[in-house]
């Protein structure tokens, strides 16, 4: 998979701009605060609705514009070309388009384009707080399995519901509010299960391949390891919210569940958030990021384009060249606002001022 072409049309600093991508390496060139980032949120918004940011979907569309296009053409490994174009508004809902064709839901958009973006805000996946990990196993799931996101969207529903519930409740439980707290238990207990055990097989599956691609870069053989155990799976769900519901009752908030979860990572034997060193922890970030994309790859039979993002800045020579000389195959969208390494040999290369391609 592909992308050819992208065009921006009032995203973020863009008035509009059409950059063409070559199939191997494209480095994205400027001087800081000129687009770069911006250029590939738009690839990763348009494959996952989405910003790696974390930025609403206002904030991406240009100071006094209504509205804001992306528009891709992608090329799917069967030859398949497809125009994808995604309108965001300020006001009123959203519009995806693929091949002219109006998709009756956005979240449809899912699995037209896949995007693997790292990023330094990806130190976050290591030194950051439980949160970050969980986004990143969900997310991996959704690129492995749209059916993923549909569950997780109901997973996060349910919960609402039930923290509705126990607030309501005022530190007191009594029949009626009881038997309706049952069913959303059992809802609950019946989604989580299914979703820990999705996690759970996901990480079995990628703790060794970010062990292999955490020697590659650190062209050592390091000992890391990826563990996800929390205390519910041993006993179920359904066992844990009745264990707790005195608690949850009291404090009116969800106490155990998925979405407390956390991934504990570990290098040496030791936990990597509040051991390893930042060079060390970055490398973890990258690995995990690598592991994931290798993982989609090899699930659907193609890579999804890898975008790095002023990475190669934040490691130092040794493990820029490592990293440059283990690029998995398929697509690269590279941004640097420094001189390219030696070892980079882009397929091409766009430079951008100001929101505009220059020569």
């Amino acid at each position: 998979m592909i992308v050819s072409r992208l065009e921006l049309v009032d995203f973020r600093n863009y008035t509009a701009a059409c950059f063409d991508f070559h199939p191997g390496i494209t480095a994205v060139v400027g001087l800081n605060g000129q687009g770069k980032t911006n250029l590939v949120e738009a690839l990763g918004y348009l494959a996952t609705l989405d910003s790696f940011r974390a930025a609403p979907a206002e904030a991406l569309i240009r100071s006094g514009a209504d509205t804001a296009v992306v528009r891709a053409v992608v090329v799917h490994p069967d030859g398949r070309q497809l125009e994808v174009e995604l309108e965001l508004a300020r006001q009123g809902r959203n519009r995806v388009q693929v091949n002219k064709q109006r998709l009756a839901r956005t979240r449809d958009l899912l699995g037209v384009l896949r995007v693997s973006v790292f990023s330094p805000d990806d130190l976050a996946l290591v030194k950051g707080a439980p949160g970050e990990r969980r986004r990143f196993l969900d997310d991996t799931l959704v690129s492995l399995a749209i059916k993923y996101d549909a569950m997780r969207l109901e997973l996060e529903r349910t919960l609402k519901q039930r923290n509705t519930l126990l607030r309501q409740a005022g530190g007191r439980l009594d029949a009626d509010p009881g038997l309706t707290l049952d069913v959303w238990d059992a809802k609950f207990a019946d989604l989580g299960d299914r979703f820990g055990h999705a996690r759970s097989t996901l990480v079995a599956r990628l703790a060794p391949m970010v062990a292999t691609a955490y020697d590659q870069l650190a062209d050592r053989p390091s000992a890391v390891e990826l563990r996800y155990a929390p205390e519910w799976r041993l006993s179920g769900l359904a066992a844990a919210l009745a264990a707790a519901r005195a608690d949850d009752v009291r404090r009116g908030v969800s106490t155990v569940g998925p979405h407390r979860d956390d991934v504990e990572v570990t290098l040496a034997g030791m936990p990597a958030r509040t051991h390893s060193s930042q060079g060390e922890q970055r490398t973890l970030a990258l690995a995990l990021r690598l592991a994931a994309h290798r993982m989609v790859a090899d699930k659907v039979g193609s890579p999804p384009v890898l975008v790095l993002d002023d990475v190669l800045s934040e490691l130092d020579p040794q493990r820029a060249t490592a990293l440059l000389d283990h690029l998995p195959g398929g697509q690269v969208v590279l941004t640097t606002a420094a001189r390219l390494p030696d070892a980079a040999h882009p397929d091409a290369i766009v430079r951008i001022s100001a929101g505009v391609v220059v020569d």
